[in-house]
C-alpha cells in the first residue's frame, strides 16, 4: 500500500525513456500567443492583466536594478502554477513534486542573486552575514549560523514547493480511495467523503497557485537583498 501511494510521483517512462522534459515542454502550447490585433479575446485580456498584475507586486519592492529580473520572474510564475494545476488531472503526472526539479529551479536563481550582491554592493552582501551591534564574543557564532541560514536557502524553496504539492495529492488520494471503498459498505459516509474530496480540490487549486507565488515571492526577496 505504502508503496502504490508513492508511485504516483515517479518520473513516467516510456520504453526506456524517461518523459519529464516531455512533461515539462508540453504546458507551453497551452498558452495563448499575443496577437497583433489592437481588441484581444477574453482568454488574452485575463493572461494579461494577470501578468501587469503580478509584474506590479513583485517589482513593487524592487529597486530599478531589480527590474530587470521581471521576464524571468513572471514567467517562471507562471510556469510553475501550470504545472501544479495540470498535475491535479487525472492521470497526469506534476513535475514539480520531483525534489531534483525544484532544486534545479531554486538553486541556480538563489546563486545568482548571491553572486549580484557580491558584485555589486559587496559590503552590504556580507554586513547580512553579521547584525549590527552584535557582542563580540558572539560575532564567529552568529557568521557561522547566518552563512548556514543562507546556503540553506535553495534547499527551502525546493523542498517547501515538493512537500507541500506532494502532502495534497496524498491525501486526494487517501480521500478518493476511501470514498471509493465505503461506497458499497456505508453510501452515506461515502458521499461525505465524496464531498469532503471535491472541497480538498479545490483547496489543492489554490495550494498550487499559492506555492508557485510564495516560490517566486521569496526570490525576489532574495534579490532585494542584493540590489
Amino acid at each position: 500500500m505504502t508503496v502504490s501511494l508513492f508511485d504516483q510521483f515517479m518520473s513516467p517512462i516510456y520504453l526506456g525513456i524517461p518523459l519529464l522534459a516531455l512533461a515539462l515542454t508540453l504546458p507551453w502550447i497551452l498558452f495563448p500567443s499575443p496577437s497583433s490585433r489592437w481588441l484581444n479575446n477574453r482568454l488574452l485580456t485575463l493572461q494579461n492583466w494577470f501578468i501587469n498584475r503580478f509584474t506590479q507586486q513583485i517589482l513593487l519592492p524592487l529597486s530599478l536594478g531589480g527590474h530587470k529580473w521581471a521576464l524571468i520572474l513572471t514567467s517562471l510564475m507562471i510556469f510553475l502554477i501550470t504545472l501544479n494545476i495540470l498535475g491535479l488531472l487525472p492521470y497526469t503526472f506534476t513535475p514539480t513534486t520531483q525534489l531534483s526539479l525544484n532544486l534545479a529551479l531554486a538553486f541556480p536563481l538563489w546563486l545568482a542573486t548571491v553572486l549580484i550582491g557580491m558584485r555589486n554592493q559587496p559590503t552590504v552582501a556580507l554586513g547580512h552575514l553579521l547584525p549590527e551591534g552584535t557582542p563580540t564574543l558572539l560575532i564567529p557564532v552568529l557568521v557561522i549560523i547566518e552563512t548556514i541560514s543562507l546556503l540553506i536557502r535553495p534547499l527551502a524553496l525546493g523542498v517547501r514547493l515538493t512537500a507541500n504539492l506532494t502532502a495534497g495529492h496524498l491525501l486526494m488520494q487517501l480521500t478518493s480511495t476511501a470514498a471509493f471503498v465505503l461506497l458499497s459498505m456505508m453510501p452515506a459516509v461515502a458521499i461525505l467523503t465524496t464531498i469532503l474530496l471535491f472541497m480538498l480540490t479545490l483547496l489543492e487549486v489554490a495550494v498550487a497557485m499559492i506555492q508557485a507565488y510564495v516560490f517566486v515571492l521569496l526570490l525576489s526577496l532574495y534579490l532585494q537583498e542584493n540590489v
